[in-house]
Protein backbone atom coordinates (compact mmCIF):
# COMPACT_ATOMS: atom_id res chain seq x y z
CA UNK A 1 0.00 0.00 0.00
CA UNK A 2 2.90 2.20 0.55
CA UNK A 3 4.21 1.64 -2.69
CA UNK A 4 1.08 2.32 -4.23
CA UNK A 5 0.69 6.10 -2.29
CA UNK A 6 1.37 8.76 -5.26
CA UNK A 7 1.88 11.46 -3.10
CA UNK A 8 4.66 9.72 -0.83
CA UNK A 9 5.94 6.90 -2.49
CA UNK A 10 9.35 7.34 -1.46
CA UNK A 11 11.01 4.70 1.49
CA UNK A 12 14.74 5.16 2.21
CA UNK A 13 16.49 1.95 2.82
CA UNK A 14 20.01 2.53 5.77
CA UNK A 15 22.03 -0.43 5.17
CA UNK A 16 24.68 0.38 8.17
CA UNK A 17 21.15 1.10 10.54
CA UNK A 18 19.52 -1.84 9.09
CA UNK A 19 16.09 0.11 8.78
CA UNK A 20 13.48 0.75 6.57
CA UNK A 21 11.95 4.11 6.66
CA UNK A 22 8.68 4.16 5.57
CA UNK A 23 6.81 6.95 3.74
CA UNK A 24 5.51 8.51 6.78
CA UNK A 25 8.65 8.10 8.65
CA UNK A 26 8.01 4.85 10.83
CA UNK A 27 11.11 2.81 10.54
CA UNK A 28 10.81 -1.36 10.25
CA UNK A 29 14.15 -2.91 11.44
CA UNK A 30 15.47 -5.65 8.81
CA UNK A 31 18.61 -8.57 9.39
CA UNK A 32 20.45 -9.14 6.99
CA UNK A 33 23.98 -11.43 6.86
CA UNK A 34 27.15 -9.04 7.95
CA UNK A 35 29.27 -11.09 5.43
CA UNK A 36 26.17 -9.83 3.14
CA UNK A 37 26.23 -6.25 4.32
CA UNK A 38 29.82 -5.65 4.48
CA UNK A 39 30.46 -6.51 1.04
CA UNK A 40 27.01 -3.92 -0.31
CA UNK A 41 28.48 -1.28 1.73
CA UNK A 42 32.28 -1.32 0.31
CA UNK A 43 31.20 -2.30 -3.25
CA UNK A 44 32.69 -5.69 -3.15
CA UNK A 45 31.76 -8.41 -5.61
CA UNK A 46 33.61 -11.97 -5.96
CA UNK A 47 36.44 -10.64 -8.01
CA UNK A 48 36.69 -7.15 -5.31
CA UNK A 49 36.72 -9.66 -2.87
CA UNK A 50 38.85 -12.27 -4.57
CA UNK A 51 41.19 -8.64 -5.23
CA UNK A 52 41.49 -7.83 -1.80
CA UNK A 53 44.11 -11.64 -1.07
CA UNK A 54 46.27 -10.55 -3.97
CA UNK A 55 49.16 -10.16 -1.79
CA UNK A 56 48.55 -14.11 -0.97
CA UNK A 57 47.80 -15.11 -4.15
CA UNK A 58 50.94 -13.45 -5.77
CA UNK A 59 52.70 -15.02 -3.11
CA UNK A 60 51.15 -18.70 -4.02
CA UNK A 61 51.71 -18.43 -7.77
CA UNK A 62 55.83 -17.76 -7.61
CA UNK A 63 56.13 -20.32 -5.00
CA UNK A 64 54.33 -22.57 -7.40
CA UNK A 65 56.40 -21.13 -10.18
CA UNK A 66 59.56 -22.17 -8.48
CA UNK A 67 58.09 -25.45 -7.07
CA UNK A 68 56.13 -26.46 -10.67
CA UNK A 69 57.87 -24.44 -13.45
CA UNK A 70 56.20 -26.81 -16.07
CA UNK A 71 53.10 -25.11 -15.50
CA UNK A 72 53.92 -22.09 -16.76
CA UNK A 73 55.99 -23.38 -19.78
Amino acid sequence: ADAADRDHPVFTVDLEAKEITRPQGDKIRFNIDDFRRDCLLNGLDDIGLTLQEVDKIDAFEAAQRQQQPWLYA
